[in-house]
């Protein structure tokens, strides 16, 4: 049987990696002794690898498709295919930061202040790439962990990434610029994307995935509406395209059911009612297919 082989990223991703699987569907048991999840799927096979290294095994093909930041397949220069880009992280939705930092008390103030100093980072060629931009000349050096500890003993400064900031701020660094941004991508190897098999079985685990964080900041929203008040309430209520209208028994009165941004809740509800918006229920959504 053909099977599709699947790098779930290891580390600060695993969690929340694992976790948007089961609400696309997937349920992946991790063994705390094994490399080898197990999937409810007897099409895929999954391994844990680094984030750091996905991209290099999936361009080999030892991997058909896996899931890592646009940071490392850019650091790696990994030649895949960037099947869709899936916006989540350990923390929550913010696209993680590669940050230029330094300590505190720090005169570099900007990147040119780097010239002729010492950059710790895990992201060399992101860096010295990032360097080049600038025309500035420094000597970057791999940091194997820890790098925060780095400055001002041991480097000038560090390029390392961050979701809050929560980090560097512990150990007394100031953030100077943005290097880049990074989201987690959905990536696949040339070959693989080539055979029918393993595409469609990529491509449905991009869309259930995709659905799935598209669902993450939405909530639906139920209600009873007169008949004489539905126009006013449709023109307030937001919705994908429009709002699902239903008979009720009481042929004057109709139901209302709609999708919103979960964050606009707080300020439509108390309208709906001040327009006439009755029994209004909020729920949880598990995916949103567009």
């Amino acid at each position: 049987m053909a099977k599709l082989q699947l790098g779930i990223p290891k580390g600060s991703l695993q969690k929340s990696t694992i976790e948007i699987f089961a609400k696309a569907g997937y349920k992946i048991t991790v063994n705390a002794r094994s490399y080898y999840p197990v999937i409810d799927d007897i099409e895929i096979e999954c391994m844990l690898i680094r984030a750091q290294e996905m991209a290099r095994y999936v361009e080999e093909g030892i991997l058909d498709a896996g899931l890592t930041g646009h940071d490392w397949i850019r650091e790696t220069g990994a030649q895949v295919e960037e099947v869709t880009e899936l916006v989540y992280g350990k923390v929550g939705k913010n696209p993680l930061r590669w940050v230029l930092a330094v300590p505190e008390e720090s005169e570099i103030r900007n990147v040119k202040d780097l010239e002729g100093k010492r950059i710790a980072t895990e992201v060399l060629n992101l860096t010295k790439d990032y360097l080049a931009e600038h025309n500035v000349k420094a000597n970057v050096e791999f940091s194997w962990g820890a790098t925060e500890v780095k400055p001002p003993k041991l480097a000038d400064a560090i390029v390392e990434i961050t979701e809050t900031g929560s980090s560097l701020r512990a150990n007394r660094l100031r953030i100077v610029e943005t290097v880049c941004t990074s989201n987690t991508w959905l990536i696949a190897n040339r070959d693989s994307w080539k055979d029918s098999f393993k595409r469609k079985k990529i491509e449905h685990l991009s869309l259930l995935l995709q659905s799935v964080l598209t669902a993450s900041s939405k909530v639906g929203l139920m209600m009873n509406v007169h008949k004489d008040k539905m126009g006013d309430i449709i023109k307030i209520l937001p919705a994908l395209n429009k709002p699902t209208v239903s008979t009720l028994i009481d042929s004057d009165w109709v139901a209302l059911n709609t999708v919103v941004e979960e964050k606009t809740v707080r300020e439509i509800i108390p309208v709906l009612l001040e327009r006439g918006a009755e029994g209004i229920i909020e729920y949880a959504l598990n995916k949103v297919v567009k």
